[in-house]
């Protein structure tokens, strides 16, 4: 049974840790729990350490990583920490001793070791863990809320004798996202705390926020999981934006698809208290709107236009990658937004024109169910993320044990084995040698690297040759596919995206990575766009008004370089997959 999540009937903890997806709406449910319960008298503390958070625009006040008292609700205080400013520091503090004294070459794989998203949530972890463990703080609030939490991994990573050792200023297995934390070793008893009491079920609270899709309920049903295993079991879910009425054929569609999805939710959560939202047709902006989050629906449509009226189809942006002749395309975006669909009907688009077009994925349900009839000429491959990872951890853990390493530093590798960057280089070593083996082809790769892990294998491959005792080898089939991504005649990247706040920020974020390495994108997609439909549903139609302002953002960022794909209710494959490009 999911029940209304009435924050005056759940017993909470002093410390309350909101986690999920991108774009899920744990910031909204956050900053909803803090406003209610500050409005009942209690004295909260409401504290952001994700990258992408908007808390400045959902309170409309400039905020601070030490706390700002929001002048029309005096029991809260809100503090906006900067997790890339905070990570720079700490790649500064490591990096500055070796500074004129090693090689530049080791200088910069250092520096790229530590710009990956695992090293971002380091330093959002050093600087919540000082939160936590600050005995003023705990006596001055009833409850202190943080938006997003620490992963499992990063959680281990901090339990881990050798995370804390040199041993990565001596050696380098090639992928390590984490680095080394000797440059926090004063922090280790605080760190030790923070994840004590993170455990402790009388202190702490986690607050799994998804969405009644299968994605997010799957990657609820990993985090809760990673951190179960941790030792951190007090836990409940929310599942926000759940639709309560439904009298047109759109919103009929989505009610079914949501129902399904809760009918099937993962086993997991069998035991697990489980909350709902519904979904609210108006932004989560502005004290009356977060306020309204938790208790009360209006309809409140947005009065903004769209910048433009000639929006591109997705056929369009198939016509400019025909007639520019790109040779490799990815498609890019965080998970459940479409990409694995985008590059499918990417691949048939340009199949359709008379290329040769090989397709890869790593979208386990994809296999064959994307090819129409072998006479549009898609060659297809799946990528088993799970195998390739495998394969790629015994070579490297092979090369450490030949090291005579201790069983510790084994241990550390084992872990950093675990994180999304090291994941994604040995995904990409599997693309490397699709790429190579079509040179004849158009290659359609569903799930980009990102711009650090190309960054990391560049600056490992200039490291090898300055240290030749490294332990992680590049194959040349990535070697040789480095320079082609850079060059613009060749590649192209398509970003993925959602008109919602989430997604598009993290969608920057990612185009920012790739600039950085210097690979080029053109064209945005944003899929699944209500605003693109014709509902005549009361609270679907306020809520599509609400993509506009998204919209026009990506319309600035592609100068104009973007296309919308309206809403489907059916998984796009097989046939349905000619309506996105007709």
């Amino acid at each position: 049974m999911i029940k209304p999540f009435d924050i005056s009937k759940i017993v909470l903890t002093k410390y309350l840790f909101f986690t999920g997806k991108g774009g899920v709406g744990k910031t909204s449910t956050a900053c909803a729990v803090a406003l209610n319960l500050a409005d009942e008298g209690k004295k909260i503390m409401l504290v952001s350490t994700d990258p992408a958070s908007n808390l400045q625009d959902v309170f409309n006040t400039e905020l601070n990583n030490k706390g700002i008292q929001i002048k029309e609700v005096p029991n809260l205080t809100v503090a906006n920490f900067e997790p890339e400013a905070a990570a720079a520091e700490y790649r500064e503090s490591v990096i500055a001793p070796y500074r004129g004294k090693l090689p530049q070459a080791v200088i910069d794989n250092m520096e790229e070791q530590l710009s990956g998203s695992c090293t971002v949530e380091i330093a959002a972890f050093n600087e919540f863990s000082g939160m936590i463990t600050n005995q003023k703080v705990f006596n001055e609030y009833d409850h202190i809320i943080f938006d997003t939490a620490p992963t499992g991994h990063t959680l281990r990573m901090l339990q881990l004798p050798s995370a804390w050792s040199n041993f990565i200023n001596e050696s380098t297995h090639g992928a390590s996202c984490l680095g080394q934390l000797a440059g926090l070793e004063e922090k280790k008893e605080v760190y030790k705390n923070a994840v004590d009491t993170l455990a402790d079920k009388y202190k702490t609270t986690l607050i799994l926020v998804s969405r009644p899709e299968n994605s997010p309920l799957k990657e609820a049903e990993r985090a809760s999981s990673e951190l179960q295993d941790i030792g951190i079991k007090n836990q409940i879910l929310v599942i926000n934006g759940i639709l309560q009425n439904h009298d047109d054929e759109l919103s009929t569609a989505i009610y079914e698809k949501q129902q399904k999805a809760l009918s099937n939710m993962p086993v997991k959560f069998k035991d697990v208290e489980t909350f709902q939202i519904p979904l609210r047709p108006y932004n989560i902006t502005g004290l009356e709107n977060v306020r309204a989050l938790l208790t009360k629906d209006y309809i409140k449509a947005n009065e903004e236009t769209l910048n433009t009226i000639d929006i591109p189809k997705l056929k369009n942006v198939i016509e400019d990658l025909y007639n520019t002749n790109k040779k490799v395309i990815f498609t890019m975006g965080k998970g459940g937004v479409g990409k694995t669909t985008i590059a499918s009907a990417i691949a048939l688009g340009l199949a359709r024109k008379g290329k040769k077009v090989h397709l890869t994925t790593t979208d386990p349900a994809a296999h064959l169910k994307f090819v129409l009839d072998e006479s549009y000429g898609i060659s297809l491959s799946n990528i088993d993320e799970k195998e390739e990872l495998e394969k790629y951890r015994d070579e490297v853990l092979a090369k450490a044990r030949e090291n005579n390493m201790s069983d510790e530093d084994i241990e550390y590798i084992e872990e950093d084995l675990r994180s999304p960057c090291t994941q994604e280089i040995a995904v990409f070593r599997a693309f490397a040698e699709i790429v190579e083996r079509s040179e004849n082809e158009v290659v359609v790769i569903d799930t980009a690297p990102t711009g650090h892990t190309l960054l990391l294998l560049e600056s490992t491959e200039s490291y090898n040759k300055e240290i030749t005792r490294s332990e992680g080898d590049i194959p040349q089939s990535v070697i040789k596919l480095l320079p082609k991504l850079k060059n613009e005649k060749e590649t192209e990247v398509i970003i993925v995206t959602l008109a919602e706040t989430t997604p598009v920020y993290e969608a920057v974020r990612l185009q920012e990575d790739l600039e950085r390495a210097e690979i080029h994108s053109k064209w945005w997609v944003i899929n699944s766009s209500l605003y693109a439909t014709n509902t005549t549903n009361e609270v679907l139609k306020a809520k599509s008004s609400n993509e506009i302002q998204w919209i026009n953002k990506v319309d600035e960022i592609s100068n104009g370089n973007f296309a919308i794909i309206e809403w489907k209710a059916d998984e796009v494959k097989g046939e349905k997959l000619n309506e996105l490009i007709d």
